[in-house]
């Protein structure tokens, strides 16, 4: 496949045939801020999101940024510390970068104006850079996406649940990979669309964000085209452990 996951990291490399992209989804800057609003106090921890973030950028010496959606966590227009995390995080970045717009994204496109490196901002069905589709997930891919070789999507946060034989519990963030499934995409646009595509789902950047627990009877996924899109994925953990088929772990 042309998408690798960086050992370890939220975060995967892309070889599209035109440019190497560093490919994270659901960066969710400003999330402190919404979580007070719910009650949960949390000091932010925009340093260290954006501190991470470079250092993967200067590890993988991509040609491009790729935000798989939801750079920013407020749904409207963001504003205080959220604005100010993009704006810091934007000026720090040397390479261009393609924002996909995600579902919290509705005021991306002015705050990615003014930015000091190149920014695009794409429509919310994404967008397709030579072999590889670029989609947020919390709507049906266009056409062109679905005609890519490698499809990636964030939005679903993947997280498993894993239990020992004594009954300890963890979670962990993962990443679901497989090929896609045509139907419900052939459904959506009502004929024959020709995908021979794998589907990747990333893992939320932002640990803060919570998540969908994919192994776990009786989780909805979030996004309109999963599970059915990916009906025999894997899932694998962020240090690379494959656990096998999602649905049997």
């Amino acid at each position: 496949m042309g998408v690798e996951p960086v050992p370890d990291r939220p975060a995967a490399v892309a070889a599209t045939g035109e440019e190497r992209c560093l490919v994270v989804a659901d960066y969710h800057a400003g999330i402190e801020r919404g979580l007070r609003r719910e009650g949960v106090e949390l000091a932010s921890d925009a340093d260290v999101r954006r501190g991470r973030l470079l250092d993967l950028l200067a590890e993988t010496a991509p040609d491009r940024l790729v935000v798989l959606g939801d750079l920013v966590h407020s749904i409207g227009d963001p504003a205080g510390a959220e604005r100010e995390e993009v704006t810091a995080l934007l000026d720090a970045v040397e390479v261009p970068v393609t924002v996909v717009r995600g579902n919290h994204d509705g005021g991306i496109d002015e705050l990615c104006a003014d930015a000091a490196t190149p920014v695009t901002v794409t429509p919310s069905d994404g967008v397709r850079i030579g072999s590889v589709g670029f989609a947020h997930g919390h709507t049906w891919p266009s056409r062109a996406v679905l005609g890519a070789d490698v499809v990636c999507v964030g939005h679903e946060h993947p997280v498993v649940r894993l239990e020992d034989e004594v009954g300890g519990r963890r979670v962990e963030r993962a990443w679901l990979r497989g090929r896609v499934d045509p139907a419900p995409f052939e459904s959506q646009f009502d004929g024959a669309l020709g995908i021979d595509a794998d589907l990747v789902v990333c893992p939320a950047f932002n640990d803060r964000s919570g998540g969908t627990w994919v192994n776990v009877a009786g989780q909805e996924f979030l996004s309109p085209f999963l599970p059915a899109g990916l009906a025999d994925g894997e899932a694998y953990l962020l240090d690379g452990t494959r656990l096998g088929r999602y649905r049997s772990i």
